[in-house]
């Protein structure tokens, strides 16, 4: 193991699992230990798999090791897609005691998530996600789908990893925009919980753009035990899970009208938090000041700040209206009382809430 290794446990009794983070572990951790079986499919895309599946065939010594390569794409989170995968596990005679291990962002993570939740009526699965936004969300928690044209991650499962292994040298293979993408959900978890971690992040920030190790360690470190923390408080997102979402009502609205792909996830989660954020202030709960601070720190990582051009707040309304969060029929949004302190609210005036729409949208 680096010395600059960290470990943290996701405790969820006996679904409990370790998040193992640092430099160069794809190369050295073993993880047949996390496999009760003899078979292992990974399953990974095609923009990953020349650079990461053999070192990651060979992390699984004395098990027979199949593989599955997907078209690589938020467009391909879908039923198609997911086929694929069945096909593979069906074809090399896959059993019930079989692992899945997914190998890339946060669509084949939820994608093998899902095939794990679903296949034989559930099997094991392994997480090793190779982009910032992957290892800091989506491969936490146990949440796992696939996106309707209708709406994002509308089909789906909660099912547990036994493992989440976390090598920050893979991020050096990322685009920039890719890696600007996934500091928007590090920032939220400053913006959500961690005032102080929200601190930390505006001081370290140019050196996590340049993926400086020892910074990027304590940011995913820091990230994932947030969440740990809300997931073990509610794994099934029955009250505190969802101010995970910050910024999610809006950024999912944007996501399905450009279509998915169009804006990465964690652009369009940047814009829906500065929209929480403006609408936070108009409710006189958080100050202009602690709005202005997050516009600064999301526009150092380079991300945007308003909405896709000819988007309106008629289809943000529209749009907003098919999440999942909504109980009833009413629209619930994750706002903000202050830096590290959201809240989960359906009480905000539609006023007040067109006012922040056409704020955003270009005329």
């Amino acid at each position: 193991m680096h010395e600059l290794s960290r470990q943290l446990q996701v405790e969820l009794g006996e679904r409990s699992y370790p998040i193992l983070i640092g430099p160069g572990l794809l190369t050295q951790q073993d993880l047949s230990p996390y496999v009760s079986g003899q078979q292992v499919m990974i399953v990974t895309n095609e923009s990953i798999a020349p650079l990461y599946l053999q070192q990651t065939v060979e992390r699984f010594p004395g098990k027979t090791v199949d593989t599955v390569v997907l078209p690589d794409g938020e467009q391909f989170k879908n039923w198609e897609t997911l086929n694929l995968v069945f096909d593979a596990l069906l074809e090399k005679q896959h059993t019930r005691k079989t692992t899945l291990v997914a190998l890339g962002g946060g669509v084949v993570g939820d994608m093998t998530g899902f095939a794990a939740a679903c296949y034989q009526r559930g099997v094991a699965f392994i997480q090793i996600p190779t982009t910032l936004l992957s290892q800091v969300d989506s491969s936490v928690g146990g949440k796992t789908g696939i996106n309707h044209p209708l709406g994002k991650n509308m089909v789906g499962a909660f099912h547990q990893p036994e493992v989440v292994l976390i090598d920050t040298a893979t991020l050096e293979s990322l685009p920039p925009r890719e890696v600007a993408a996934g500091m928007a959900e590090v920032i939220k978890y400053g913006l959500i919980r961690d005032a102080g971690f929200f601190a930390w992040l505006e001081s370290a920030i140019d050196d996590l753009m340049a993926l400086q190790p020892e910074a990027l360690v304590e940011a995913i470190y820091r990230s994932c035990a947030c969440k740990a923390e809300v997931v073990a408080e509610d794994e099934r997102e029955g009250g505190l899970r969802a101010i995970l979402n910050l910024g999610h009502t809006f950024g999912h609205a944007i996501e399905t009208y450009t279509g998915y792909g169009t804006w990465l996830h964690g652009e369009a989660v940047a814009s829906g938090m500065l929209m929480a954020a403006d609408l936070s202030v108009r409710l006189g709960w958080l100050t202009d000041a602690d709005r202005l601070r997050a516009v600064r720190l999301l526009r150092r990582a380079g991300l945007p700040e308003g909405a896709p051009e000819g988007m309106t707040p008629d289809d943000f309304l529209r749009l907003m209206a098919v999440d999942k969060k909504n109980i009833d029929g009413r629209l619930r949004l994750v706002l903000m009382r202050a830096l590290g302190d959201a809240v989960v609210t359906a009480e905000a005036p539609a006023e007040q809430l067109l006012a922040t729409l056409h704020a955003f949208c270009k005329p």
